[in-house]
Parts: C-alpha cells; structure tokens; sequence
C-alpha cells in the first residue's frame, strides 16, 4: 500500500472509518502513538489512529533530538530503564531509522569547577554506557567509545571553551536524530504502507473500551469510530481522556542560537549544572547552523497548553550554565527563538485498575516539589472500561512503549514485528519515491536531502527538476521542493504543518515569516 499520507487520503478514509469496526483505534500521533499504530498494521490489525492536530504536534517534536543509551538512569541506579534503552537505540542505529539517526560526539569541558574526583566518576560513567553498547550489540564503530582529550584538542573542538583553568575535555558518543518531527512522520506513513489510516485534525471527545466519540476539526463534523480495542497514546493530556491516570508533567526548555554563535563548535558540549551530580546542558550544533541549548526540567501546574511557551526565567538559567564553560558568554541577542515540551511524567500512582510494563509499579517516585528525580519509566494501564493508556517513557524507547501497549490491548495478536521493521526512507520504499539505484551517481542529491529524507532524497530532488522553480531555497536551506513533498506525501495540511513540523523553520520567528509565502503556495499547488 502507498505510504503518502494528503487530503485526499484523509477524506477517504475520514469516510470509510465511520462504516467499520477496526481492530485498533490509537488516539495521540506523536511517536508512541504512531509507533503503536504501525506496530498493530504490521501485526496484520486494522487501525485508525487519530490526532486533535498533527503528526508530532506535542512533545515528540520538542525533545533534546537524543537517542541515548540510558547514562542518566544507570547513574540512578535504574538498569532496566537503562539497557532499554541502549537497546533500542540500537534498534533506531541499525535497523529501523539509519538514515535519521546516527552517532554524535559530545565534550564534557574539564574547567575548575569539575574536580579531577568528578570527573573519574563522570569517565566511569562513560565506561559503563559503553558496557551498556556492547550489551545491546551496537558495534564500536557505529558508537565509538570515550576518551579523555587535551586541552588543545578540546579548543581544536570546541574554539568557544574558556582558556582559563581548561584541563581537556572527556569525549562520549551518544545517538541522535536528526529531527524528531521527521521521525514521527516516518513512523506514521510506514504505518499508513502497512495500512493504518492516520486521521489528523481528529479529536476525541470521549474514549469508552469498545471506541470514540470524535469531532473533524477541519468541518466540525462528530461521528464515532468502533473499536475492538482502544489506545489512549495522548501523551501529557492522556488524563484528560483516561481521569484513572495520574501524571506530574515537567517542562523541558531548549534555546535555538543563531547560527555562528559559538563559531567553530564541531561536538555537542555536556555542561555541568552545578550541585547536580549526573544532570548536564545539553549544546548541539545543527546542520543548518542553529544551535539548540537545552534542557531544563521544570514540575508544571494548572491547565496544560496545546504549545507551551518557554519563560524567560528558563532562558536566563540555560545562557547561565552555557556561560560558565565559555571565553565569551552568549548574549541573549544571539537567542533566536526558543522552545518548550512537556514530559507526560508518570506522578505517585495511578486510579482504578491498571497494570504496568515489564512488571513494575505504574507509579514514579512521586517527588511532590519537582520533577527531575520522577522516574522515566513506562507505564501501560487499562482502565475498568478497557481503554489501554500508554504514558512515561521518552523518545528513544518509543517502539517499546508502542509494542507493550499493542501487547495489552491485542493479547492474542502476533508479536510485533517492529525491531527489524525498516522506517520509510531507510529500505526500500514503499509507495512514492526511488532509490539511490535508479539514479546516477552525477544527479545525487545533496547530503542535507539524504539526511532528512533517505532513500526518498531522489524523489524530493527529481520534484526540483521537473518543475525548476521548485528548486528556490525558502530558509534554513530548505527547498519549494520539500515543502510540496510535505503536502503530497507527509499529511501537511496547513502552513503550521509545513513551517513547524515537517521542517523547522518556525523555530526563529522571522525565518517563518520569510518562509509563509512559499508555504501557502505549497499547499496550493496541487489544487
């Protein structure tokens, strides 16, 4: 089956859904959501996954962009949230996202106020995750192993670092992606090829064991959708569907600098936060020369936002931390936007009848003043009516969560299929698009394409050579071409889709300003 996802797909199966019963009805398209939808198609279920907005509009788009391998956990004594991990991390390296998530290498400056103690036990550390690497099969030379570096290497790396007291520099690997509103999108339309009809701009109103009352947002229209098992994959607003959850959510907030901010930065940088023993900014330099400064971890009360906004007391602390490792500190002039996510945090415990995964309390530590030490440990609970919620967890485990939600809802299914299941763009295609084999080594596309889009680069890039207009740079290098791709193939709607989702030029105001134009024309260009 074709695995573009557009309008028209939409309306037809918006229709066909009101007149069947399917087997899985998954509500919420950020990466659980998705992942459970693909893990149910590719199970040979029928499913309809729906979403009040867009692929990845909620957290999944706002994350750090890591794929780790859990050193944050083991240093917390959490080994089972920590080879999960590094598993699949292994899984998105080799098998499933090649093409979107790879190695990247990070400093951790050894300035004055990293004693030499500290650092034997961050380097320990380091050794331990790398145990971690070679339990879960990742070869060295996919994730190398860590190092400690000189001091000259370290300003060869990273020409910002202070000179004063610089002792070198410790060298770790970790995974990334290289845009996490990509990999939701992958997700989603391999589920789509496998069959799954994905409903954007879909609300749920209601969710009961055996379906949904849901609402179009596009025209208003409420109808319900039948089910013989229901996914409640929401995310940080799953309790508004499923009041038996209980969750504390947290704010995590990422500064985007300008590009040329820290000129020279060739390593994302870990920078100690002072008095935390295992907690770090995090700086990664991006291809199109922005730099994201992150995270903080903040308890959130009160009414939960559609897209959260990030404070300014979060920016001050970010620059502060990133300002005390550098020659010259960031001004914040040179912050050009900023972003903000809410983690779906597991809070003391759960209501009503419920269960967790792999055998463990569906509750986190329930620290009632903060959110850093509330564990990150997935949860799948069914509610007395049935309704399967998925909650916890973080990007990188996202396949598992999926699959151990499946394996609640759907226990007579077959086993998931999805650790070995390629992600469109990174085997062969299915649907739109060609390989690298249909094409001349003379007419490759670019590194960037092949970055975002995999073997789908010929497709976006052959779109430029029919139509030469299309080939126009809108910002951040990205092309016309991209954004038609997008309204054909990846379900974008509207210009918010387009702008902040399926690229991120929405992320500096005025990028996305420049930018409005050519998306409008996007979404018209076919109709």
């Amino acid at each position: 089956m074709d695995s573009s996802l557009n309008a028209g797909r939409r309306a037809r199966e918006l229709a066909e859904i009101r007149d069947t019963v399917v087997d899985v009805l998954v509500v919420g398209l950020g990466a659980t959501g998705a992942g459970a939808a693909l893990d149910a198609a590719s199970r040979g279920l029928s499913v309809a996954a729906i979403d009040a907005h867009d692929l990845a509009f909620g957290t999944s788009r706002w994350s750090s962009k890591l794929i780790h391998g859990g050193l944050r956990y083991l240093a917390k004594g959490q080994v089972g949230v920590a080879r999960e991990s590094a598993v699949e991390r292994d899984v998105l390296l080799r098998h499933t996202a090649p093409h979107l998530v790879r190695a990247q290498p990070y400093l951790l400056p050894l300035t004055p106020s990293v004693s030499p103690g500290q650092a034997r036990l961050v380097m320990t550390g380091y050794r331990l995750g790398d145990g971690l690497r070679a339990v879960a099969g990742t070869p060295r030379h996919l994730l190398p192993g860590p190092s400690r570096l000189s001091a000259e290497r370290a300003r060869t790396l990273a020409p910002s670092l202070h000179d004063r007291g610089l002792r070198g520099a410790l060298l770790s690997w970790d995974g990334r992606v290289v845009d996490d509103a990509r990999l939701v999108v992958a997700i989603a339309r391999t589920a789509a090829a496998h069959g799954a009809r994905i409903l954007t701009r879909c609300r749920a109103l209601s969710l009961a064991g055996d379906g949904a009352q849901v609402r179009d947002e596009l025209t208003g229209a409420e109808f319900g959708i039948r089910a013989r098992a229901v996914i409640n994959a929401a995310g940080v607003w799953a309790g508004q569907l499923s009041p038996s959850v209980l969750l504390r959510p947290s704010r995590g907030t990422h500064l985007v600098l300008r590009p040329g901010s820290l000129d020279g930065l060739r390593t994302g940088l870990h920078v100690p936060i002072p008095g935390e023993s295992n907690r770090f900014v995090l700086v990664l330099p991006q291809a199109d020369g922005r730099i994201y400064v992150g995270l903080t971890d903040e308890p959130v009360d009160g009414p939960l936002p559609d897209v959260p906004e990030a404070p300014e007391s979060d920016v001050a602390f970010l620059l502060d931390i990133l300002g005390s490792v550098l020659r010259e500190p960031v001004r914040r002039a040179e912050v050009a936007g900023a972003f903000a996510g809410l983690r779906p945090l597991l809070a003391g415990g759960t209501r009503g009848a419920g269960g967790a995964a792999d055998g463990e309390s569906a509750g986190g530590s329930g620290n009632p003043s903060g959110t850093a030490d509330l564990s990150r440990r997935h949860a799948v609970v069914t509610s007395r009516d049935g309704v399967v919620t998925v909650v916890g967890g973080k990007l990188t485990t996202y396949r598992r969560m999926a699959e151990d939600a499946v394996d609640a809802a759907c226990p007579t299914a077959p086993r998931s299929r999805t650790a070995r299941l390629p992600l469109v763009g990174a085997g062969p295609v299915v649907g739109a698009g060609r390989g690298p084999a249909e094409a001349p080594a003379s007419q490759e596309p670019p590194a960037r394409l092949v970055a975002r889009y995999g073997r789908e680069a010929w497709a976006v890039q052959d779109l430029a050579r029919q139509d030469p207009s299309l080939a126009e740079t809108v910002a951040t290098g990205i092309t016309r071409a991209e954004l038609v791709w997008a309204v054909r193939h990846e379900g974008a709607l509207d210009v918010g889709d387009l702008l902040d989702r399926r690229t991120r030029i929405g992320l500096i105001p005025e990028d996305r300003a420049a930018a409005l134009p050519a998306a409008e024309e996007a979404l018209a260009f076919d109709r």
